[in-house]
């Protein structure tokens, strides 16, 4: 049984840093191999240093990272991502400007081979609310957000504080308290992006350097109720951002838990052998204290 492959959505009203943000992930890569697929090319400017060939389907970029245009057909797309030898690590739709994420994870939830890590939504910090006032636009903008497991609220560099404070609260009001990342110019640890940063901290193989952020790694020495224990992990009161790990479940078997804001799934991880949750929230924010009483911590 081959793990499947993640994919995150990343999306947001035209303007609001998106393929900005895709430029910095390729740049802190940290030798994953990413696979960005964009409706055309032209909406993704990939930059120049990073690309190593072109040709008319796919673009070669450093790193062994590789982006595909999709057209109309993400599916295919999608599955010709699964045939690349070697497989890419973790995959990244730029959704366009006014497209509805939700719809595009919808598609991927029909594939065998893939599973849907998130949406990422970026906003404006500077146009996000005059933007969903908009009588064209607005109700993209609304519906957006509303898909969003986690917001990258970007170009706070634009915007006093007070402007920032009332910015943050409103965005709470419009999804129910979703989890917020302030960022300037597209600048977001990869950690809260992509679930394949926290594989690569459970392996031991990612220096962690995010001054805003922490990670706690808890091990469950004793079989769980795998649903009820990822469900704890996505309450709002631990601080979570992110969360990865496998566990065994009461039947004996491994299981693999995600958890993105506050949406959780699990899944069976039979050829897993490593044990442990991952966990990723913010300095100040993440209640150690409540993650331990989950599980022993290891580190």
């Amino acid at each position: 049984m081959t793990a499947p492959l993640p994919v995150t959505v990343i999306g947001g009203y035209l303007g609001s840093g998106k393929t900005t943000l895709v430029n910095h992930l390729l740049r802190n890569a940290n030798g994953l191999r990413l696979a960005i697929l964009v409706n055309e090319f032209g909406e993704l400017a990939i930059d120049e240093d990073l690309i190593e060939a072109e040709d008319d389907d796919i673009i070669s970029i450093a790193g062994g990272c590789v982006c595909c245009s999709f057209g109309s057909d993400l599916t295919g797309a999608l599955i010709d991502m699964a045939k690349l030898n070697p497989q890419p690590d973790h995959v990244l739709i730029e959704s366009s400007g006014v497209a509805i994420p939700s719809a595009i994870v919808g598609s991927v939830s029909l594939l065998n081979g893939f599973c849907a890590d998130g949406i990422v939504i970026l906003a404006d910090a500077e146009t996000i609310q005059r933007s969903a006032c908009d009588k064209y636009m607005g109700d993209t903008v609304l519906r957006q957000l509303a898909d969003a497991n986690i917001i990258v609220l970007n170009k706070i560099d634009l915007v006093n504080k007070a402007h920032l404070l009332e910015t943050k609260r409103w965005l709470g009001q419009q999804t129910n308290g979703v989890r917020i990342i302030e960022s300037s110019h597209g600048i977001v640890a990869p950690q809260v992006v992509l679930e394949s940063f926290l594989v690569q901290k459970s392996l031991g193989v990612l220096h962690f350097e995010a001054s805003n952020l922490e990670m706690m790694t808890i091990t469950l020495r004793e079989p769980v109720d795998v649903e009820s224990l990822a469900k704890k992990l996505a309450d709002d009161n631990l601080g979570l951002i992110r969360a990865k790990g496998f566990v065994t479940s009461l039947t004996g078997q491994k299981n693999l838990i995600q958890v993105v804001g506050r949406r959780w799934e699990t899944s069976l991880a039979p050829d897993s052998t490593l044990n442990g949750i991952v966990c990723l929230g913010f300095k100040g924010v993440l209640s150690r204290q409540n993650i331990e009483k989950i599980g022993n911590v290891a580190s």
